[in-house]
């Protein structure tokens, strides 16, 4: 005998025939207003030379420094993020609206006004800069660590959208019975919601890190390009870019290209699709 659950997916209309023309000359073009600058990109790719400029010091050195700071980036906004999703998802506080605005606005802010932002915060003249460099002597500007925190900024967000996204679509009984069972909030925290949510803080992670792997105002802004310490890779792009070497920076925003679709492609069916 067929579940019921069989029964309704063998009922429910297939919503990819007929395609009303009206919808999908639109989407085509959409489509071709996305991939057209990628296949341009490929197709002044110099292929002959690619080996030796993939090698080069400089592509190594910023690839690396890339992967490091975004990886970096990521965990520090899990740390802070998934708790501050939680807050926003499960607690009821005034102005809890208004935080949630703040927390959306670096996605709207230009990043060079953020990395301005940064400096007047944490720089050494700045709001709580001046206390770090007085107190510890810590300087954050222009340091592998401004690049670290240039991108969690921007892209902080992504995550807390996700995961608040995941907290509020999560069946909240499963949390209620822990709590019945004697479990405290912190034990119904890590064994019940965590897992719960788990898909949703990967797919946040995941964007959290392309974000980050592809930041470059607030970074040039707020640490500066100074290679093999702050020069990731678009302000490597950017600078090849400015040297006239049309085909280097080809090169380098390739290399991107290829790290991002690589990461998003292999995780996106499996944690940012619904089944």
């Amino acid at each position: 005998m067929r579940s019921s659950g069989e029964a309704v997916r063998k009922r429910r209309p297939r919503t990819t025939a007929r395609v009303p023309v009206p919808l999908l000359l639109p989407a085509l073009v959409g489509l071709i207003f996305l991939v057209l600058p990628l296949a341009g990109l490929l197709a002044r790719t110099p292929w002959s030379t690619l080996p030796q400029r993939l090698t080069e010091p400089g592509v190594v050195t910023a690839l690396r420094l890339s992967l490091l700071t975004s990886t970096v980036a990521t965990v520090v906004c899990l740390a802070v993020g998934v708790p501050l999703a939680w807050l926003l998802a499960r607690v009821e506080f005034p102005g809890r609206r208004v935080v949630r605005a703040l927390i959306t606005v670096p996605l709207v802010l230009p990043p060079v006004v953020g990395g301005i932002a940064l400096l007047l915060a944490l720089g050494r003249r700045g709001l709580v800069g001046q206390w770090l460099d007085s107190t510890f002597g810590i300087t954050l500007p222009f340091t592998t660590a401004g690049v670290v925190i240039a991108e969690a900024f921007v892209a902080l967000p992504f995550l807390v959208i996700a995961v608040e996204g995941a907290l509020r679509g999560a069946d909240t009984r499963y949390e209620e019975a822990a709590a019945t069972l004697g479990a405290t909030r912190w034990t119904s925290f890590t064994h019940v919601t965590l897992p719960l949510v788990a898909p949703g803080i990967a797919a946040g992670a995941v964007l959290c890190w392309a974000r980050a792997l592809g930041e470059f105002g607030a970074t040039i802004t707020f640490a500066g390009n100074y290679p093999g310490i702050t020069q990731t890779m678009p302000l490597a792009v950017y600078q090849t870019m400015e040297s006239g070497d049309l085909e280097g920076a080809v090169v380098l925003s390739l290399i991107l290209l290829v790290v991002s679709v690589t990461i998003l492609a292999g995780l996106r069916d499996r944690w940012l699709t619904a089944p």
